[in-house]
C-alpha cells in the first residue's frame, strides 16, 4: 500500500506549515489567547484565505472536495503549531453534520458562511450524566406548530461562547439513554432563550456551560430528528481528526524535547549526552510512530461502509493515540525538570492539550472497551 503523499496533498502541507510557520509561533498564541473568544480571527481568515476552511466541503457546495487524508494533513499541522481556532469545532464537527446530513437550504445557508470565514459553529452535546455515551440525551425537542422548542442544558460545548450556529442534540422522543430519538438541530447562537457561561479549559481554548430554556426554532431547524446514526459517524470523523491533531502534537513535543536534551547542560555536560535519557527519547520516538501508524488506520478507517467496522478501527486507534500521548507528554515534562510545569515553557502547553484530545469523545479506557466489545480488530 502506497502512503506517500501525492502532488496536490503535498502542496496542501507546505501551504498549511508555511502559514503557520509565519503566524503561529508561541509568544503569538498567547496574544490570540487574549482575543475575544480566545482565538484570532486574523489567522482564521487567513485559512479562510487559503481555502482551509472549505477543504472538506464538495465541490458543488463551494468546497474543494477534499477527504480524509486531507483533513489529517491540516489537523496535524494545527497540533504542531498548539493552534487556538475552532477548525475542528466548524470545519471537521459542524461541516460534518451539514455535509452527511444537511438538506440543500442547510447547506447554502451555512457553508458559506464557514468557508469564507464569517461563521463558526460549535457542537452542543454533553450533559451533565451522559459521559461518553452519544445517545444518552435529556435535552428536549417538543413540537410546536411546524417548529420546534428546545430545553436543556450543554457542558463543554468547544467555541460556544463565539459560534454563531449551535448543532444542538435534543430528544425528540424516548427516555433519557433510548437510542431512538436523538434529534440534531441547527440553533441560532443568539436566539432568545439560549444562555452560555463562558470559561477556559486547561488546554488554552475556551468553552462554555449553554442553557436552552424554552428556545423556539423553525422546522427548517432540524437536520435529523432521529439521527444517532449521524451523530455516531460525525463524532468518529472528529475522533479521526483528534488522532491526526495528536500526532503533530507529538511530533513537536519529542522536536522540542530533543532540542532541549541536547542544550541544557549537568555536570558541565550536555544531558542528552547521557545514554539513559537518549533511551528515553527513542522510546518516546517509538510511541510517536506507533501513534502516526493508527492515525493514518483510522483515516483509512473513516472511508468504511460498514459503520460498526469503521466505529471499531477507529476506537483502537484511540486506544493507541491515548497510550502514546500519555507517554510522550509525561516524558517531556519530566525530561525538561522543573520548567516543564511552567507557563512560561511551551512544552506544558502540549501536554495540556495531548491530555485534552484524550478525553475527548472518549478517553482510553473507554475506547479499549468499545474494541472489546467488537470482538477486536479482524
Amino acid at each position: 500500500m502506497d502512503f506517500d503523499l501525492t502532488e496536490e496533498q503535498r502542496l496542501l502541507k507546505e501551504s498549511i506549515d508555511g502559514l503557520l510557520t509565519d503566524s503561529y509561533d508561541f509568544e503569538s498564541r498567547k496574544k490570540y489567547m487574549k482575543e475575544k473568544g480566545g482565538w484570532s480571527k486574523a489567522v482564521w481568515g487567513k485559512l479562510a484565505e487559503q481555502g482551509l476552511l472549505g477543504l472538506p466541503f464538495s465541490e458543488a457546495d463551494g468546497g474543494f472536495g477534499g477527504g480524509g487524508v486531507e483533513t489529517m494533513i491540516v489537523m496535524e499541522a494545527l497540533g504542531k503549531a498548539l493552534v487556538l481556532e475552532p477548525y475542528l469545532a466548524t470545519v471537521v464537527i459542524g461541516g460534518g453534520f451539514l455535509r452527511h446530513g444537511g438538506s440543500a437550504e442547510q447547506k447554502a445557508a451555512h457553508v458559506p458562511g464557514i468557508i469564507d470565514g464569517s461563521k463558526t459553529l460549535a457542537f452542543a452535546q454533553l450533559e451533565k450524566n451522559s459521559r461518553y455515551d452519544l445517545f444518552d440525551v435529556a435535552t428536549t425537542a417538543k413540537k410546536k406548530g411546524a417548529g420546534w422548542v428546545i430545553d436543556g442544558e450543554k457542558f463543554v460545548v468547544l467555541n460556544g461562547e463565539n459560534a454563531d450556529t449551535l448543532i444542538v442534540t435534543a430528544r425528540t422522543k424516548g427516555d433519557r439513554r433510548d437510542k431512538a430519538g436523538v434529534g440534531v438541530f441547527l440553533v441560532p447562537a443568539n436566539a432568545k432563550g439560549v444562555a452560555k457561561k463562558s470559561y477556559p479549559t486547561q488546554d488554552g481554548l475556551n468553552a462554555a456551560d449553554i442553557t436552552f430554556t424554552g428556545v423556539e426554532i423553525g422546522a427548517d431547524a432540524a437536520i435529523s430528528e432521529d439521527g444517532l446514526a449521524l451523530i455516531e459517524r460525525v463524532v468518529d470523523e472528529a475522533r479521526i481528526a483528534l488522532c491526526a491533531e495528536a500526532v503533530g502534537l507529538m511530533d513537536e513535543s519529542l522536536k522540542t524535547t530533543v532540542e532541549y536534551i541536547k542544550t541544557r547542560k549537568q555536570f558541565g555536560v550536555a544531558i542528552g549526552s547521557f545514554q539513559s535519557l537518549q533511551h528515553r527519547a527513542s522510546d518516546m520516538f517509538v510511541a510517536a510512530e506507533q501513534a502516526r501508524s493508527m492515525s493514518m488506520f483510522a483515516t483509512m478507517a473513516g472511508e468504511f461502509e460498514d459503520a460498526r467496522e469503521r466505529s471499531n478501527a477507529i476506537a483502537a486507534a484511540k486506544v493507541q493515540i491515548g497510550k502514546s500521548l500519555k507517554f510522550v507528554g509525561q516524558q517531556s515534562i519530566q525530561l525538561h525538570g522543573g520548567i516543564g510545569m511552567t507557563m512560561e515553557a511551551k512544552i506544558g502547553h502540549y501536554f495540556k492539550r495531548l491530555t485534552m484530545i484524550e478525553n475527548t469523545f472518549g478517553d482510553t479506557d473507554y475506547h479499549q472497551r468499545r474494541v472489546a466489545d467488537g470482538g477486536g480488530l479482524i
